[in-house]
């Protein structure tokens, strides 16, 4: 059997973009030529896993990422993984649990998704910041030395922040009316958000990196490559539409009013990541945090106007 390279979550946000890129990689990297790609999806039947199945080299497994154990890495013969957890409460013991299957297994190298670099410290008050923060301190032990990982960190996803502004879009075209536009961010504060198909590109390059070495215990910032402001993005709307926005709110978290009511998770738990917004703030999510080994790997091309564009184009 081939070494493989494991996608958990492969049909995700990031995770599609790892698996496409691995793909196109195959066929031009001698370091990950002859490996086989995995992609773990809870259900193979969904439009973009039978998408991936066709791709060269992967090979799509519904299996719950979560339910991966030390045997089946080794069966498998896994030597490098990316994995993208979701923010729950239950994230630390199903992250640590895969992370500790792949120290036992003897994977070589694990990529991660992280979140926004200024929130991931132990006294954050958003939950998920602070889980991971543990997490990347777990692997910083010397019990996981044996295991190379990088983590990213990122800002806001594009699709997320403007995702607002491309549903007041759709109304407007289909009903000539509005509904107030709701953006996470303030105002007035450049926040360089990313496309998270080009988080998995960069995520990629790293796995197929011949020494994941000079990676190893790295955290790396990846921001995209332009700023935008909650103004500037009413500016769009207002382009698309061809008429004055009525009605605007600015750091809105009204859907995580939604998240909280909806549960099953603890209301106090979902409504603390209303903490995690307050970074945004901070002046620290512009494209010049971006990490220098990002930009010289897999620079983010994708702008705001471009995320937008693409997502009123389906």
């Amino acid at each position: 059997m081939a070494p493989t390279i494991l996608i958990a979550g492969a049909t995700g946000n990031t995770g599609r973009g790892v698996v496409e890129t691995l793909s196109k990689l195959l066929e031009t990297s001698s370091v990950i030529s002859g490996h086989r790609i995995i992609a773990l999806t809870r259900s193979s039947s969904g439009a973009v896993a039978q998408k991936l199945a066709k791709l060269p080299g992967v090979e799509v497994i519904e299996k719950n990422w979560i339910e991966v154990s030390a045997d089946w890495l080794r069966e498998n013969q896994v030597v490098r993984a990316f994995v993208a957890s979701q923010p729950q409460s239950s994230q630390f013991t199903e992250e640590s649990t895969f992370l500790i299957a792949a120290l036992y297994a003897g994977v070589e190298y694990v990529v991660r998704i992280s979140t926004n670099a200024p929130n991931v410290r132990p006294d954050c008050l958003a939950f998920y910041p602070r889980t991971h923060w543990a997490l990347e301190t777990l692997l910083s032990t010397p019990e996981f030395e044996r295991l190379k990982w990088t983590s990213l960190q990122p800002t806001a996803f594009a699709e997320f922040y403007l995702g607002t502004a491309a549903e007041l879009i759709n109304q407007y075209r289909k009903t000539g009316k509005q509904d107030t536009l709701r953006i996470i961010g303030p105002a007035d504060v450049p926040i360089a958000v990313i496309d998270p198909f080009e988080i998995g590109v960069f995520a990629a390059t790293l796995l197929a990196q011949k020494d994941p070495s000079p990676h190893n215990k790295a955290r790396y910032v990846i921001h995209g490559p332009e700023d935008v402001t909650g103004n500037q993005v009413v500016k769009m709307v207002e382009q698309y539409i061809g008429t004055k926005v009525e009605n605007v709110v600015f750091n809105d978290t009204s859907f995580i009013d939604a998240w909280a009511e909806a549960g099953p998770e603890p209301k106090n738990i979902i409504l603390s990541i209303k903490h995690a917004l307050e970074s945004l703030e901070k002046r620290v999510s512009s494209a010049s945090y971006t990490s220098k080994q990002v930009l010289e790997l897999a620079a983010p091309k994708c702008t705001p106007a471009e995320a937008l564009k693409r997502m009123l184009e389906g």
